[in-house]
């Protein structure tokens, strides 16, 4: 009781213990610059993990501490907070709040329960093959930003049919999950997820091995069905059953609601079509931006305009008794017309997930410290020293730290950082650097346990259907499967890796 009425104090002691304990020890005999960045750096992880305090105020942590210990200026530190990641979450987040607001997410959901039925495995599996689908060929956070209000929606849908008990709770959890962990397993191509292009950047740039778009499908994309499937088997079957079946009122009261909904109004598909802009340009810009310089297109750039241009486009003519139903639904204020109403006012952001913004940018901070203390070298020269002429047992290392480490910090860093140290370890072991090189990119994508782990796991935390302490056990149980999966693939596919030289 006492220990209840006093969790949170406790768990900012535990924390902090840890943080004085390392930096005092130094068990690792690190620089006192290093030891002081990680010794901040337990005590975040400590403070998220036991909930001592919501997740934006531990984040903001480095902008007092790090100057205090003359880690990094105040300036240096709140560029985190400015990375253009944010703003990609931002504009994400913009879109997502127009879909809903004007029904246009509900309309797709129950078009997709339509489609698949009522059962609750049929359209988690559904979801979690349409998310790594374009996952394959879109931004991982981009692929999330999209199926994110749809999964709320369908939540929302299959409530309203079901009473609400573990069987709804383990199904909302799962759809949320499964979004972000197939959005992250989408390993088959290199555009895929980001450690993949930056690491055939440094063997391309290194060793001048070309890898070819096609070879590396070939290679990986058997990976990437393993691991979705695999996903779905651990998620469904084992950790959460949800027991929703299909059933004949389930499949009326779909049909029932798409009725109500009528034909789509013209918010709707101002919306829409806002959006559908927005997708073809995350899917083409790399296309556009080849083919002309003046303009170059990034993700955030895109997800941005599309963000700002719901709050400039009107939402259109309505008629009296539709205006009506719109102030009566909140979805516009009284005295709101046809003629001011736009398909997103600021008001509308108090739905928004600023403190998501603020968890992910202090997580680009405490990465950004830990590259700038040098740690991720200090990190290889430990392989280094523990190599072993045992390829399997390498691997398994080398997977094993990149999967836990990418938790802490941005994968793609990571990779940029460990790439140049993995491969003169390989070397050094007179292996192929593609040998070791591989491991340690592929397992850069799949962290599970944490919200900063990977922008997909921001983004579905950041909807309320999923505790942190959840995230935690569900993603270190496929952290450790994902291991398994990527250290048997590699080793056992060893001769198709090399030949990618």
């Amino acid at each position: 009781m006492l220990y209840q009425r006093y969790k949170k104090e406790a768990a900012m002691l535990i924390g902090l213990a840890i943080a004085l304990l390392f930096y005092f020890f130094n068990p690792f005999s690190l620089a006192p610059n290093s030891v002081k960045v990680l010794s901040v750096a337990f005590a975040m992880i400590s403070w998220w993990v036991l909930e001592a305090a919501p997740l934006a105020v531990v984040a903001l942590v480095p902008v007092v501490v790090f100057p205090l210990l003359g880690i990094a200026t105040v300036k240096e530190v709140t560029k985190s907070y400015a990375d253009s990641t944010i703003f990609l979450f931002m504009g994400g987040f913009f879109i997502a709040l127009a879909i809903e607001k004007w029904n246009l997410h509900k309309r797709i959901a129950l078009g997709i329960i339509n489609i698949t039925g009522t059962n609750g495995d049929r359209i988690i599996l559904g979801f979690i093959l349409s998310t790594c689908f374009l996952s394959l060929w879109l931004s991982n956070t981009a692929t999330t930003m999209m199926m994110l209000p749809i999964a709320g929606s369908v939540i929302h849908v299959i409530t309203k049919h079901h009473n609400n008990d573990g069987n709804i709770k383990n199904f909302s959890l799962v759809l949320m999950l499964s979004i972000a962990y197939a959005s992250n397993f989408a390993l088959g191509t290199i555009i895929g997820t980001p450690p993949n292009v930056a690491y055939v950047a440094h063997m391309s740039e290194r060793f001048n091995y070309t890898i070819g778009f096609v070879d590396w499908m070939l290679v990986f994309m058997p990976l990437t069905i393993v691991m979705i499937f695999g996903l779905y088997w651990v998620m469904v079957k084992w950790l959460y059953p949800n027991k929703i079946s299909h059933s004949v009122e389930g499949k009326a009261f779909i049909q029932t609601e798409l009725a109500k909904l009528g034909k789509i109004s013209l918010p709707e598909n101002r919306v829409l079509m806002i959006f559908s802009v927005t997708v073809f340009l995350w899917i083409t810009k790399d296309l556009i931006n080849g083919f002309q310089k003046i303009i170059q297109l990034d993700d955030a750039i895109i997800a941005m305009a599309g963000g700002l241009t719901l709050f400039i486009v009107s939402a259109g003519s309505k008629d009296a008794e539709a205006v009506a139903d719109e102030v009566k639904n909140n979805a516009i204020k009284e005295g709101e017309t046809e003629l001011n109403a736009r398909l997103l006012a600021w008001e509308d952001t108090s739905k928004m997930a600023w403190g998501i913004l603020l968890m992910f940018g202090g997580g680009i901070a405490l990465a950004k410290a830990l590259e700038d203390a040098n740690l991720l070298q200090q990190l290889g020269s430990y392989i280094a020293s523990f190599s072993s002429s045992n390829l399997l047992l390498m691997i398994l290392v080398v997977t094993t730290l990149s999967v836990f480490l990418s938790e802490v910090m941005s994968n793609v860093a990571q990779v940029i950082v460990l790439a140049p140290v993995i491969s003169s370890v390989a070397i050094a072991l007179n292996m192929d650097p593609l040998s070791l090189g591989i491991p340690m990119t592929l397992g850069a994508s799949v962290a599970s346990m944490l919200p900063m782990g990977t922008p997909p796991n921001a983004i579905v935390f950041a909807s309320g259907h999923v505790k942190i302490k959840d995230m935690i056990k569900t993603g270190f149980v496929l952290n450790i499967i994902c291991i398994i999966i990527i250290t048997l693939f590699c080793w056992l596919l060893q001769p198709y890796l090399i030949r990618f030289n």
